[in-house]
């Protein structure tokens, strides 16, 4: 019997998750290539903020499928120096078919760091492994 897809099941609005991390050399601008300061880098907010979109959702799902990244809205307004510790806030707000779009959130200890939405669609993981490979 092949495993139930995510159209069958109910994911609803409301989900929620966070990931927390202390910013290291390796998550700044300067290891990213994006910038050359030594602070928490935009590419690194958008990975925690998909991070914590993953992990709202991920019992949700199948160990056949996963979520894969479509669209991304970020504002990122703040720096966080290295030693600073972040934490990313993502929540289901709609779900549209295999579409769901979240708002994200990044704070750190002096405030909010960035903000946005993150839409992630749910895929069967061997086909579109299988689409990759061509």
């Amino acid at each position: 019997m092949a495993p139930r897809s995510v159209l069958a099941r109910s994911i609803c609005p409301g989900l929620s998750a966070s990931v927390e991390v202390e910013v290291g050399d390796a998550d700044t601008a300067l290891a990213h290539g994006s910038g050359d300061v030594s602070v928490l880098a935009t590419p690194r907010v958008l990975a925690l903020c998909e991070q914590a979109a993953m992990t709202a959702v991920g019992a949700s799902i199948t160990t056949a499928e996963t979520t894969v990244g479509m669209q991304v809205q970020i504002d990122h307004l703040a720096p966080t120096r290295v030693g600073g510790v972040v934490t990313a806030h993502a929540t289901l707000e709609k779900v549209e078919g295999r579409r769901l779009t979240f708002t994200v959130s990044v704070r750190d200890r002096c405030g909010l760091v960035a903000a946005g939405r993150v839409t992630r669609v749910v895929v069967e993981r061997e086909r579109f492994l299988a689409k990759a490979a061509g």
